[in-house]
C-alpha cells in the first residue's frame, strides 16, 4: 500500500461552505422543533409532508455527493488503488440509490402508478423499498435506522479513532480511499442528533434524513484525509 507524498492532517478551519450547508440545515431543524411544539400537524401534513420541500431538499446533497464521487473516479482512478475506486463507486450508487428513493424513483413526478406488489406490501403504496412492510415491519425502521444507524455511529467515531491512533489503519484507510470525519463533521452530527431527539414526532426522520445526507456530502467533499481526494496531493 504506497504512502501518499503529504499526509491529510485535521488541522485545519471550517470554511464557508461548510458553515453555509450547516447554517441551512441546522436553521431548518431548529425551525422543525420550534414548528412542531407549536403545531405539530402542521409540521407532520405540511413541513415534512411527503414530496413536500424537506423530502425534495435531501435530494440536493445526495446528488451532489453522487457528481463529487464521480468526479474523484474520473480523476483520479489512474492514480489510486483498486480499492479507492471501489469505495468512491460504492459512494456514488449509495447516493444515488437513497436519492432515487426519497422521490419514489420518480414516481410521483413522472406521475407513475405503483404495481399490485408495491400497493400490496408498500406501507404508503410507493415504488421504493424502504416503506416496505416484512412481517409487519417497516424496512426501513428494521434497515434504514436500526442498521445504518449503527454503521453511521461506528463510521464517525470509531473509524476517525482509529485514523488517529493507529499508523497501519490510517495507511489502510488512504489507500483505499475511505473518507475520513472530521471534527466539525462529527460535532454537527451530534448536535443533529440531539436537535432530531426534541423533536416529538415521527416524522422528525425526515430532517434526520436531510442532516445525514448533507454532512455525508461534507465528509466527501472535506474529509479528514483530504489529500488522498485532491490530484495536487497524488
Amino acid at each position: 500500500m504506497p504512502e501518499l507524498s503529504k499526509p491529510a492532517t485535521s488541522s485545519r478551519k471550517i470554511n464557508k461552505i461548510e458553515i453555509a450547508m450547516l447554517t441551512i440545515v441546522f436553521a431548518l431543524v431548529i425551525a422543525g422543533i420550534v414548528i412542531c411544539f407549536v403545531n405539530k400537524q402542521w409540521f407532520e401534513d405540511v413541513y415534512t409532508s411527503e414530496d413536500g420541500f424537506i423530502e425534495n431538499f435531501t435530494v440536493f446533497p445526495l446528488s451532489v455527493a453522487v457528481v463529487t464521487a464521480i468526479v474523484y473516479l474520473v480523476k483520479l482512478a489512474s492514480k489510486r488503488s483498486w480499492m479507492f475506486i471501489l469505495c468512491m463507486s460504492v459512494a456514488a450508487l449509495f447516493g444515488f440509490f437513497v436519492a432515487g428513493e426519497e422521490i419514489s424513483w420518480g414516481q410521483r413526478i413522472f406521475h407513475v402508478e405503483s404495481s399490485e406488489f408495491f400497493l400490496e406490501n408498500n406501507a404508503q403504496h410507493e415504488t421504493n423499498l424502504h416503506n416496505m412492510v416484512v412481517d409487519g415491519e417497516k424496512v426501513n425502521k428494521i434497515v434504514f435506522t436500526w442498521l445504518l444507524g449503527l454503521t453511521v455511529a461506528l463510521y464517525l467515531f470509531l473509524l476517525p479513532w482509529l485514523y488517529a491512533k493507529k499508523p497501519g489503519v490510517k495507511r489502510f484507510i488512504d489507500w483505499a480511499g475511505i473518507p475520513v470525519p472530521h471534527r466539525v463533521q462529527i460535532i454537527a452530527a451530534i448536535a443533529l442528533f440531539v436537535c432530531i431527539g426534541i423533536i416529538p414526532s415521527s416524522k422528525n426522520s425526515e430532517l434526520l434524513e436531510l442532516g445525514i445526507s448533507s454532512i455525508f456530502l461534507l465528509i466527501l467533499l472535506y474529509p479528514q484525509n483530504v489529500a488522498v481526494f485532491r490530484t495536487d496531493k497524488a
